[in-house]
């Protein structure tokens, strides 16, 4: 009985997914690096279409590596995180942090490039296939598949970062070299998909955050947290400027053990100089996306930051 209900989920499932996705198309895509598409992989990542189920070259594919996204080169997802769902398509049970985000998507929940807003599939949970309890749904022509060890492993880093209004944070670190793009979001609170009501009514304890992709061929997670902490006054606490509130805060969500011991390497060197750095340095969780009049304020609504200033500091 309980196989027969597995058997019939899953085909429930297939035929959910190949019923079409919304219907929006990903956000523009021409940037810098991109690669250029075929027909089919317009199709899916641009245009959300599905490839048919048993097809796609990672369904049954369990090398050690990591895959990228197919377009921009962000990686995504680790091998160890794959499994075999008997679902057509390729199965992870989580994420390289910050590398996807969730979209509603009807009755399902779409999952998309955080660089890129690539269509990758859609994310199931409670199915009971792993631990974890969740299932990426990928298709194969979203990802690109870099074996362990290789030299063609994508160059592309996350970092994140909180110094109060993110309208500044964003203005200068991405007009610094090696950085692909930096995104205005929320993090650090416990509310899923927070609005900026929400985060500035002071219930979700979220922080204004900025997301930055960069190229650590050209610059270092070093270099970013150093202009960082010169772009913004690090010993105020809960405000920046004229910005009061929690939201406002100064933090570092740090993705590895290299970041955590940089930034504090960092925090330490400005203390010996006399700084009573307030900077709170904390494992990075779920980023969201900040609505989109806010994404580049300053180079759509033109002018500068009127609460962030560069100050050398090292």
């Amino acid at each position: 009985m309980m196989k027969n209900k597995k058997i019939i989920t899953l085909m429930a499932l297939i035929l959910s997914t190949l019923s079409g996705c919304a219907q929006n198309n990903a956000q523009n895509t021409n940037g810098e690096g991109y690669r250029d598409l075929t027909p089919e992989e317009e199709r899916v990542i641009l245009n959300k279409g599905t490839e048919r189920p048993f097809t796609g070259k990672y369904d049954d594919f369990y090398e050690e590596g990591t895959y990228v996204c197919k377009q921009c080169g962000a990686e995504l997802y680790h091998s160890a995180d794959k499994f075999d769902a008997h679902c057509g398509w390729p199965a992870f049970d989580d994420e390289i942090e910050g590398a996807v985000e969730r979209v509603p998507d009807g009755f399902r929940t779409e999952i998309i490039c955080s660089n890129c807003g690539g269509h990758l599939g859609h994310v199931f949970l409670g199915e009971g296939f792993t631990d974890k309890d969740t299932r990426h749904c990928v298709n194969s022509v979203s990802m690109e598949f870099i074996p362990a060890g290789s030299s063609s492993k994508a160059k592309r880093d996350t970092a994140y970062f909180a110094g109060g209004c993110f309208w500044g944070v964003e203005y200068y670190l991405e007009q610094m070299d090696g950085v692909k793009s930096v995104v205005s979001g929320y993090m650090g609170g416990e509310m899923k998909n927070p609005t900026y009501r929400d985060v500035t009514s002071k219930r979700t304890n979220h922080a204004e955050v900025v997301r930055v992709i960069f190229n650590p061929s050209k610059t270092s997670y070093e270099d970013l947290a150093k202009m960082f902490f010169e772009i913004h006054d690090p010993t105020q606490v809960d405000r920046q400027g004229p910005d009061i509130g929690k939201q406002y805060r100064s933090e570092v969500f740090y993705t590895d053990k290299d970041q955590k011991e940089t930034t504090e390497k960092l925090i330490e060197l400005l203390e010996i100089k006399g700084y009573d750095v307030a900077t709170k340095v904390n494992p990075a969780k779920d980023f969201w996306k900040a609505e989109d009049y806010h994404q580049d304020y300053y180079e759509n609504k033109g002018g500068t930051p009127y609460c962030h200033g560069y100050m050398k500091r090292f």
